[in-house]
């Protein structure tokens, strides 16, 4: 038999044959690593009256997770199934002590409250409920978030939102509300059910809906692109300036659902990337 088979292989290479080519090996398949995505899971039961739909910036930034599209063609990740547990950002004690002092100094009228952990990533590790933005600017309703968010606040109030209003309108005329249509929320972007967790949920984030003016004027945020009048250069104005103190703003402009407030938030990307249109 061996003979045999000598025999035989000897006449196929004498006949001029070839042998088949073999394949390309597969590539290897990517290592996990700070590049691979991870799911976002489904937090508690979005509220139906939830305000705001945030924009998707480019990159991650906290417990955010990528999206498929970000994976490398030709494959999927079976850790997609899986659920990465989201927590609550710890406060840096420091930094915090000094976002209160400073929030004071400012006037603002606040108390400290309880840790918030609904679950799921949503959560506050030290929430503050903010009552009054600025002495005589009342916050309607009173509405919980971290201090950062809260000091971005009162900062774009005072050095931006109140002296336009001066310009805008009267020398006399001041703010005297801010009404806000969300503040903490437990939920995902845009009410959804699935994708990337809200800054509402991380109490970055706080949605304006209107400005109360001490003539009795009130001022709702609406698409005003168009808008020649002074109330629509007011409200070009105060958008455009708060992006020198919020990292995230939409107004009308940016989708249908902004069209009826600005959802501004401090949420940290990369290189200190802003989002603002």
């Amino acid at each position: 038999m061996r003979h045999a088979g000598i025999i035989l292989i000897v006449a196929f290479l004498v006949s001029g044959a070839t042998l088949p080519e073999r394949g390309p090996m597969p590539l290897a398949r990517p290592s996990s690593g700070d590049d691979q995505p991870t799911p976002t899971p489904k937090p508690a039961t979005p509220p139906a009256n939830g305000a705001d739909a945030e924009e998707k910036p480019n990159g991650r930034a906290g417990n955010d997770a990528r999206a498929d599209g970000d994976l490398p063609p030709g494959w999927k990740d079976d850790a997609l199934d899986a659920v990465p547990v989201l927590v609550i950002e710890k406060e840096n004690p420091q930094e915090y002590a000094s976002c209160l002092s400073e929030l004071k100094s400012l006037g603002s009228s606040f108390s400290e409250v309880d840790r918030i952990d609904d679950g799921k990533g949503c959560g506050i590790d030290k929430p503050i409920e903010v009552r009054a933005i600025l002495p005589g600017v009342t916050l309607k309703p009173e509405g919980v978030m971290r201090c950062e968010a809260a000091l971005a606040l009162a900062r774009w109030t005072k050095e931006t939102a109140a002296p336009a209003t001066s310009s805008a309108f009267s020398p006399e005329t001041r703010i005297t509300a801010l009404n806000q249509a969300s503040t903490y929320v437990c939920r995902l972007r845009n009410n959804a059910d699935t994708g990337k967790i809200s800054e509402h949920a991380r109490g970055n984030a706080v949605d304006i809906a209107s400005f109360t003016l001490s003539d009795g004027k009130t001022v709702e945020i609406q698409p005003r692109d168009e808008d020649g009048t002074l109330t629509g250069a007011f409200q070009r104005a105060v958008t455009a300036s708060a992006c020198l103190y919020f990292t995230t703003v939409l107004d009308p402009g940016s989708d249908a659902a902004h069209e009826d407030h600005l959802h501004l938030d401090v949420i940290e990307r990369k290189n200190g990337y802003r989002y603002c249109r």
